[in-house]
């Protein structure tokens, strides 16, 4: 019984990056590297589908960023608040 073979993402994104900027046609690529074309396309076709998620969660991490930065800087102010009223009990006793 034959095995499948499995490929890594990044190999994956290589072989269709040499493909879109026409480094290598898909026929050489197929054939250096022991694939059917049929593969490759579907590749081909996941990567083109997905390459828009790439940039929305570049803007999904800056919105977690900024809200990450805002309640930071609320418990800083919690802090602050909390540390003057320890020193007005303090010296009202």
């Amino acid at each position: 019984m034959t095995r499948r073979r499995t490929f890594t993402a990044q190999f994956k994104a290589q072989v269709v990056l040499d493909i879109l900027s026409g480094q290598k046609s898909a026929a050489d690529i197929c054939r250096d590297h022991q694939l059917k074309p049929q593969v490759v396309a579907g590749w081909k076709t996941a990567f083109v589908n997905h390459a828009a998620q790439v940039f929305a969660q570049a803007e999904t991490r800056s919105q977690e960023q900024q809200r990450i930065a805002e309640l930071e800087r609320l418990v800083g102010r919690q802090a602050l608040e909390l540390e003057i009223l320890k020193k007005a009990t303090a010296s009202l006793r």
